[in-house]
């Protein structure tokens, strides 16, 4: 198979005459197949191998096997994307850059070139994951919160600004602007790329990978792109492929039309559990179906957006008439909407004919979606809006009183916040009206309640300022606070002194309401138990209500100045209402405006520089960037090592989250982060949040399962970061466990249920265990993304075999482990885990070992993919001016 057979001319009526593409339905004629059976996705990962193949035999059979693959019989056989971008929030995105800069340094140890590390792809970092809720209800909370967020993040911007210059292919998105996510689906996603060729055009799908776990939200735009860790990002800017065995694909069928009133939240959370509950965890997830016919990209987007809450890769809609709407409506110049026409109907990745044959179907009436919240502590914990009191009582058996404190089941924090549903302007117009007809009664929020606003991109705060219904959402205290993240991923910032006082005092089970897509276990304050996902007009009427334990549905909100009694029902807004102004608010000039300036940043940004040189000045004092331990290149081992004598320093339950392993929100005042930053001369008011800390691996280190929440079943009784050092049963930190541990020469294991890494894309939970000295997890079963953690830290993931629970163990923690035959393991083969226990008994079991792929075999072989691709880079050329 040649590349060039396939390469062909066709017409674009768009200014560029003719482009040149790799031509699917010329691929398929050859192989004498059809596409039309073939998912949409794997279409676009068919065109991705196609182009890069160049005469490689390997990606030729991997070519035709992809391209014969059928329902149920996807071979399991490993190929490599080449993704067209990379996309970070500044969160991930310093880590990344930092671990670019050590390999720089390594590769010059070595007598490299360090210029040899450098961005091969473009690569966009968005600043939206540093800033907090410090300041909310005032008119100047967003100028306020940014002042803070600058005197915090300096260091860390200007190492940014350094990376502008240094790395070719990187730009960087200033603070202010809104949250990765968004901007991309409305302003940086082309859905079709061309690349220039001497005089010639190359016509592509835009794809990509992010290191945010919500990337696949541009999959409702028909781009091809999902969440990965850092370090695999890195690899990816550098050229390498992303590596992956062929995914089964998923069919979602939406039939059917949303009921009145029913908005496009209520439909996400309603998808998530049925997702959840079907067991797509790995897949694609492609949607099909009449249903699809009237759903806005706006709606699409909301839905790919939580698709790692499902534990699916991705949720994919292909390209249509919908997709060159929202296109046209963003302001995407006129040439590039006809090329994504063009393109897509030439290389059939336009929807329409008949429906794909995938591995699976799910069929969804979207009549059949109630409104709803999810809760209190998971995204798919669907409830019925008349039923959440009853969820709430199930954590928190205690009724409620109300006085002017906080009691059990009272909320503390109500946020409208988050990517998922900002970016959405029918429900975020919904809550404006919501509170239009609120503050026309004179309904306001109780006083404990903390409100805030913080749009995904400045286009909402354009687009509520000319309709008029920013000064309703003032009057009940939601005021912009920002454009970034800030409570969907912690950054909620600080209850009121008399609130937090109560709750401790009282020992009440708090809650906070959000329009986000994450509620795990103290991620959006460390003060709240309970925590519910709802769509923005909802959380609006949380705020007013006070209480999870009034029922929306049936009891009222409140009183009117007149003493009338208020119901949901009288201030919720009709869908035709909604519909008329989204159409006549949100325009293609809000867009064009609104983007013209989108890299240029606020004073505070531009006054910022960086140093101009290849290496970056790394300052040994700081307790922010500090030169990564990750990036050491040594001999690649010729087999992976035996572990024998290893103890467990964790065993946990199912569902543990990489909130759980490595939390992102505030410094706990008695933790092992704040006793090293008070050793540092950081004071208390200076710690910041663990992720603005994550360029540090002390830092790191430290926050390994330091989730104030977190159940140690081998300190049983107590939450938080404790373990039971053995063999001397003494209770302690678990950082300082794994201290006397390395200092005893013991390897360290974990050992989990089911599901063990579902959330966040979050390389840190990787690097955080790595450094404790944990060698392998055992677990029932891995989410995707950290799993492809682990190995890209060189550490085992080796899952049960069916029939084996962790449960089912009957662990005590002072048992020992050997793990046998991995030198002689292949991908996706089984080792030997001998289990020793004090009582003098060995039971030996068979584990899956998790490396699915030869090239993830190289990564742990080298101690991880960063000193893998570093020492490649080493022994090449050096770069000539």
């Amino acid at each position: 198979m040649s590349i060039d057979s396939f390469g062909t001319l066709s017409p674009f009526a768009n200014g560029d005459g003719q482009a040149r593409l790799f031509s699917l339905p010329k691929l398929a004629k050859a192989l004498g197949i059809t596409l039309d059976r073939l998912p949409y996705c794997l279409r676009v990962l068919l065109e991705n191998l196609l182009r890069h193949e160049d005469g490689d035999t390997v990606l030729a059979a991997d070519i035709e096997a992809l391209a014969r693959s059928a329902p149920g019989s996807r071979p399991s056989r490993e190929v490599g994307f080449f993704p067209s971008r990379v996309l970070m929030p500044d969160s991930s995105g310093v880590p990344a850059i930092c671990d670019l800069a050590g390999m720089r340094d390594e590769v010059a140890a070595q007598g490299g070139d360090p210029r040899l590390i450098d961005t091969v792809i473009p690569v966009d970092v968005v600043i939206d994951h540093s800033v907090m809720v410090d300041f909310a209800g005032v008119p100047d909370a967003v100028t306020r919160n940014m002042a803070l967020e600058f005197r915090r993040a300096r260091e860390r911007y200007a190492m940014l600004r350094w990376s502008e210059t240094a790395f070719a292919g990187l730009r960087i998105v200033p603070p202010g602007n809104g949250i990765l996510h968004q901007i991309n689906l409305e302003y940086l996603a082309t859905v079709v790329s061309v690349e220039r060729q001497g005089t010639s055009v190359l016509a592509i799908p835009d794809t990509l990978v992010g290191t945010d776990s919500h990337t696949p939200m541009i999959n409702g735009l028909g781009v091809l792109g999902w969440g990965v860790g850092g370090i695999e990002a890195a690899s990816a800017m550098l050229g390498q492929p992303i590596s992956m065995l062929i995914p089964a694909v998923v069919g979602c069928r939406l039939t059917g039309h949303l009921r009145p009133g029913v908005t496009a939240t209520d439909l996400v959370l309603h998808l998530t559990a049925v997702m959840r509950g079907s067991g797509v965890t790995g897949c694609f997830v492609e949607f099909c179906g009449a249903g699809l016919d009237g759903l806005p990209v706006a709606d699409r987007a909301t839905i790919a957006n939580m698709a790692v809450e499902w534990g699916a890769t991705l949720g994919f809609f292909p390209i249509d008439g919908q997709t060159i709407t929202y296109l046209a409506g963003t302001a995407r110049a006129p040439e590039q909407v006809q090329r994504v026409s063009d393109y897509a109907h030439a290389q059939q990745l336009w929807r329409g004919g008949a429906e794909p044959a995938f591995d699976r179907i799910l069929e969804v009436n979207l009549g059949t979606v109630l409104r709803c919240l999810a809760g209190p502590r998971r995204p798919d914990q669907r409830v019925r809006l008349a039923d959440a009191s009853r969820s709430f009582l199930d954590l928190a058996a205690a009724p409620a009183a109300q006085d002017p404190h906080p009691a059990n089941g009272d909320i503390v924090i109500a946020a409208i916040t988050s990517c998922t549903n900002t970016s959405n302007p029918a429900v975020m117009l919904a809550a404006g009206l919501l509170a239009r007809n609120a503050t026309a009664l004179g309904l306001r929020p109780r006083r404990w309640v903390k409100t805030s606003l913080s749009p995904g991109s400045r286009r909402v705060s354009e687009y509520l300022e000319a309709t008029g219904l920013q000064a309703s959402l003032d009057a009940l205290g939601f005021q912009p606070v920002g454009y970034g993240c800030m409570t969907c991923m912690g950054n909620s910032g600080p209850l009121a002194p008399e609130v937090e006082d109560a709750i401790h005092g009282r020992a009440v089970t708090a809650v906070a309401v959000l329009s986000g897509n994450r509620n795990f276990e103290g991620r959006v304050h460390p003060l709240v138990r309970a925590s519910y996902l709802a769509s923005p007009p909802l959380v609006i009427a949380y705020a007013i209500a006070g209480s999870i334990l009034i029922d929306l549905e049936t009891e009222p909100l409140g009183q009117s100045t007149t003493g009338q009694t208020v119901y949901l029902r009288d201030i919720w807004p009709s869908d035709a209402e909604i519909a008329a102004l989204t159409e006549a608010a949100v325009t293609r000039a809000l867009f064009a405006e609104g983007y013209r300036d989108l890299f240029h940043g606020p004073a505070l940004w531009r006054d910022l520089h960086g140093p101009a040189t290849p290496l970056f000045p790394w300052d040994a004092a700081s307790t922010y960037l500090r030169r990564p331990p990750y990036t050491a290149i040594r001999p690649a081992l010729g087999a992976l090592p035996h572990i024998r004598g290893a103890r467990p320093i964790a065993i946990l339950g199912d569902d543990i989250t990489t909130d759980h392993i490595a939390p992102v929100g505030a410094v706990p005042a008695d933790s092992a982060v704040a006793a090293y930053l008070q050793a540092s001369h950081v004071a208390p008011d200076a710690f910041d949040s663990l992720a603005s800390r994550r360029a540090n691996a002390e830092i790191v280190a430290r926050t390994a399962f330091s989730n104030i929440r977190l159940r140690n079943l081998m300190a049983e009784g107590s939450e938080g970061s404790v373990t039971t050092h053995q063999p001397s049963g003494e209770l302690m930190r678990l950082f300082e466990a794994s201290e006397r541990y390395r200092s005893e020469g013991t390897p360290l294991i974990i050992v989990a249920g089911a599901n063990y890494g579902m959330g966040s894309s979050r390389d840190t939970a990787a690097k955080a265990v790595q450094l404790i000295g944990v060698r392998a997890v055992l677990a029932e079963s891995f989410e995707r993304i950290h799993r492809s953690n682990l190995v890209g830290m060189g550490v085992m993931p080796l899952q049960f075999q069916a029939g084996t629970t962790r449960a089912g163990l009957a662990l005590d923690g002072d048992e020992t482990f050997d793990i046998l035959g991995l030198s002689a393991a292949e991908p996706l083969g089984e080792v030997c885990c001998l289990i020793h226990r004090s009582s003098g008994r060995t039971d030996a079991h068979r584990l899956h070992l998790r490396i699915d792929t030869s090239r993830e075999m190289a990564w742990c072989k080298a101690g991880g993919i960063l000193p893998f691709v570093g020492g490649s880079l080493a022994r090449a050329p050096t770069i000539t001016a």
